[in-house]
């Protein structure tokens, strides 16, 4: 590779992992936020709070914060060292990715069933358990957006552990014309409610989305594979480079 070729490389691979690295540290940011603030995420899955949205983002924060670190050190320093520990964490990362989407694919069937018992075991269990852990924030965020109620329909909040033996939802199951009423999940009148469920809004949700993640994820392939050729292409001629001799001694009695 050619002195200004090898330059340009550097300097781009360098300040890549920089703005991944600041990427990093803002998505770590956001997890902690989650997780002090909104601990709710946790019960909304309470066999799974290892993949609440927070954890999710503190590990993903994490791990984008100690590869570009070495990535760019690497680059910067020209550390052979540093640029193989970047190497190999991102090729791990590329296998750990490729795991989950195989194991999504495989198990996309039971997938949607596992969700909704779970979204149902936080309801019954869960809301307002203890009053304050997040949840019923939530829940009325999601009924207001997706204009829905409960997970398969309002009757998941019948007879729920805060509220036993009654046939009532929270208020933010009423559609727009009856929440100005007081108290209008106690109504007993289905009428003002929404009678869809919100696992059937979300999924509605994503699917429609699915090229934003399809965009995302090419993106995110493009931005690992540029960083395992420059990685190896430093790495390969950082050596080369530092040991080089720009001057050159002439016989003068030749």
């Amino acid at each position: 590779m050619g002195q200004s070729g090898y330059t340009c490389v550097r300097y781009i691979f360098c300040y890549l992992n920089v703005i991944l690295w600041l990427s990093g540290c803002g998505v770590l940011g956001v997890g902690v936020w989650l997780h002090v603030s909104h601990t709710g995420y946790t019960t909304l899955l309470p066999q799974y709070a290892p993949l609440s949205a927070d954890v999710l983002c503190i590990a993903a924060g994490v791990s984008l914060f100690l590869i570009t670190f070495f990535g760019c050190c690497g680059s910067w320093f020209q550390s052979r060292c540093m640029l193989v520990t970047y190497f190999c964490m991102v090729i791990f990362m590329f296998l750990l990715e490729f795991i989950f989407a195989t194991l999504a694919f495989v198990f996309r069937g039971n997938l949607s069933s596992v969700l909704k018992d779970e979204l149902l075991a936080g309801i019954e269990y869960h809301y307002r358990n203890p009053v304050g852990n997040g949840l019923e924030q939530i829940w009325n965020k999601i009924h207001n957006q997706f204009h829905c109620c409960g997970v398969t329909g309002y009757e998941d909040w019948f007879d729920i552990k805060a509220w036993p033996e009654k046939k009532i939802v929270p208020d933010s199951c009423c559609i727009p014309e009856y929440q100005n009423l007081t108290y209008c999940g106690q109504a007993n009148n289905p009428d003002f409610w929404y009678s869809k469920g919100c696992a059937e809004q979300v999924q509605m949700w994503f699917v429609e989305r699915l090229h934003i993640v399809g965009i995302v994820g090419l993106v995110v392939c493009f931005i690992q594979l540029f960083g395992l050729i420059s990685s190896m292409l430093l790495f390969c001629t950082v050596r080369h480079k530092r040991t080089s001799h720009t001057y050159k001694s002439y016989d003068h009695t030749s």
